[in-house]
């Protein structure tokens, strides 16, 4: 059977991405029909907010962790890799687990969000466990410091970034077609431990974003934005903080291009409000309506007109990944690499304009 698979190679890697998004949207269906109450309940104090004002089921995150598994059992059919051999595959699932697990009791139980922090945690030390690591200084202490900072940050990233419907799934895509388009271009598509695992997540949130696009039947749940922002973290390690001119250096600016363009969205907006909490004095761990989301929709925009601008922004990341990856390293030069750190900072100075303009013009609606 391997054999027969090698030979459509790319046929079957498509297939598996389509069966996947059938799978999901299938697995949504059915959690739909018999089942509405996952997810549903009060909003706590310490809770995120989300925009919509009411409550909807939450099965999206484990549709996500089931197609995932689906996925990772049958690796071995499209690559020769011993699942229970593979350190980095095995940190993978568990971290990922741990996140979804994590997630799913908040789901349920609406968890103390200290428990939260320790299962995130709990997932960095995992992953850094099992060979995951941000390189950028020759001390490994150092570097395992700042790869759980980033693991961490991220997962309460993604989560705070899922307040609008589709948002979130629609970037966590954009970021993962991202990634593949730069193992393709390495030359790397059909051999690379993470590519099927990358094509199932993605088909996951293709099958979810059909219920999840505005208006939405359904929420990815924290179980859902914690599974995303672990899987992100563990593939963006691997793939985006890891390039540098010379394998062998430390702390290149080339490697902070990737992770700040392709996380661009989530990157800004948790910026955005934590530093405008804390001016206020106010903690950027409780729930609010002052996401970038929110003041684009208090300039007048739908919340549908939001998703596809933040998706067009990261769209534009997605296409400099293609361009990053056709002349790298070759026809690189320095000068680039800081027009790519200035568009990022061109992108986060232009969305604070728009929110301080946002944020008058609905302070004067309220007046």
């Amino acid at each position: 059977m391997l054999e027969s698979i090698k030979e459509i190679v790319p046929l079957s890697y498509l297939f598996m991405f389509v069966i996947a998004s059938l799978f999901s949207g299938f697995l949504n269906f059915l959690f739909l029909r018999f089942s509405l109450n996952l997810g549903r309940r009060d909003v706590t104090e310490n809770e995120q907010i989300r925009w919509a004002t009411t409550t909807k089921p939450a099965w999206g995150g484990i549709s996500f962790f089931i197609v995932f598994l689906m996925t990772m059992s049958i690796l071995p059919l499209f690559i020769e890799q011993n699942l229970f051999l593979n350190w980095k595959l095995l940190g993978l699932i568990g971290a990922v687990t741990i996140g979804f697990l994590v997630g799913f009791a908040d789901d349920i139980y609406n968890t103390n969000p200290l428990v939260k922090f320790i299962g995130q945690f709990a997932c960095a030390n995992i992953l850094i466990i099992f060979g995951f690591s941000i390189p950028v200084t020759p001390i490994a202490e150092i570097n395992y410091f700042i790869t759980t900072l980033w693991i961490v940050g991220l997962m309460n990233s993604v989560n705070m970034l899922d307040n609008m419907d589709a948002i979130t799934a629609s970037i966590s895509l954009n970021i993962i077609i991202g990634g593949l388009i730069l193992i393709a271009l390495s030359g790397v598509f059909f051999t690379h431990i993470l590519t099927i695992p990358m094509l199932g997540v993605a088909g996951a949130l293709a099958g979810f974003l059909y219920y999840n696009w505005n208006p939405s039947k359904m929420y990815m749940g924290d179980s859902g934005s914690q599974f995303l922002g672990v899987f992100l973290a563990a593939i963006s390690i691997e793939l985006f903080w890891g390039v540098k001119a010379s394998p062998d250096s430390y702390f290149e600016f080339i490697q902070f291009v990737l992770p700040a363009l392709l996380f661009i969205v989530p990157l800004i907006d948790t910026t955005t409000v934590t530093i405008r909490r804390l001016a206020k004095r106010q903690s950027p761990f409780v729930g609010g309506r002052d996401h970038i989301t929110h003041h684009f929709v208090y300039l007048g925009m739908n919340e549908k007109q939001v998703a596809i601008a933040l998706n067009f922004i990261s769209f534009l990341s997605v296409i400099y990944v293609y361009l990053f990856a056709t002349y790298y390293p070759e026809s690189w030069k320095p000068l680039y690499t800081f027009l790519s750190l200035g568009y990022f900072l061109a992108v986060f100075v232009i969305i604070q304009i728009l929110y301080n303009i946002a944020k008058k013009k609905n302070a004067r609606l309220n007046s």
